[in-house]
This record gives C-alpha cells, sequence and structure tokens, in this order.
C-alpha cells in the first residue's frame, strides 16, 4: 500500500463557526463516498483555511464524523493577491492501494474555480 493524497476544497459565504463545520462535513463526506475510505485507513488529514476565515477549526467536523483515532492539523493558508476567498482545502493522506488516476478530487461551490480541470470530469458532481 501507498500513502496518497486526496484533496478538495470548498468555499463558504460568511465566517461563522456554523458555516465552516457544515461545509466541511459536507466536503468530507463527498471525500469518503466518493473514494470509499476508511477510517482505519486514513493516515491524516490537513485543514486549511483562508485568511477570512477564523470562527471553527474545520476538524471539528472530522471528530463529528468519528474519526476520533485519525490525526488531525488545521492551518491558515498563505495570503495571497486575488486568490479565493473564504475557502477550506482538506488533504487526506490515505494508505489505499489505488493509482493515482483512480483517486477522486472534490471541488465543491466556488472553489470548482481552483482546479476546472477535475470539476469538468464531473467530480462533486451533486450540482455543487
Amino acid at each position: 500500500m501507498k500513502v496518497r493524497g486526496i484533496r478538495g476544497a470548498i468555499t463558504v459565504t460568511e465566517d461563522t463557526e456554523k458555516a465552516i463545520i457544515t461545509a466541511t462535513t459536507k466536503l468530507l463526506n463527498e471525500m469518503i463516498a466518493a473514494n470509499g475510505l476508511e477510517e482505519d485507513n486514513v493516515a491524516s488529514v490537513t485543514f486549511s483555511l483562508t485568511p477570512d476565515l477564523n470562527s471553527a477549526f474545520p476538524a471539528v467536523a472530522a471528530r463529528e464524523l468519528g474519526w476520533d483515532n485519525v490525526a488531525l492539523f488545521c492551518c491558515q493558508e498563505l495570503a495571497i493577491n486575488d486568490a479565493l476567498d473564504k475557502c477550506i482545502r482538506i488533504l487526506i493522506h490515505y494508505n489505499t492501494d489505488k493509482k493515482l488516476g483512480e483517486l477522486n478530487h472534490i471541488y465543491l461551490k466556488d472553489a470548482k474555480k481552483l482546479r476546472p480541470d477535475l470539476a469538468e470530469e464531473g467530480v462533486g458532481k451533486n450540482g455543487e
């Protein structure tokens, strides 16, 4: 098995605890479903927030999903001019036999702008 990175991102419209946790939960659930993830094979998860989001730790969403034994880490994105605002990103380090091309990276809402090539392939295809 190799450790592979599975990426995802979502945007929120406001900097509130509810908005951050709700969006992070939605993104995590989509990443889990799209890749058939099992907690036991998750090595760690990194959550990042753009500097305009500071009302909650997005890792709380993973704990609320029952990921109590997974190493979770939150950090702040660099403040880059013209970067996407109010964006939550997730990087899941996952132990798997899948090839890189078999992984599904999920970009929802305005975060689709970050990787339009993946959004066009139908990733996050629930209409968001």
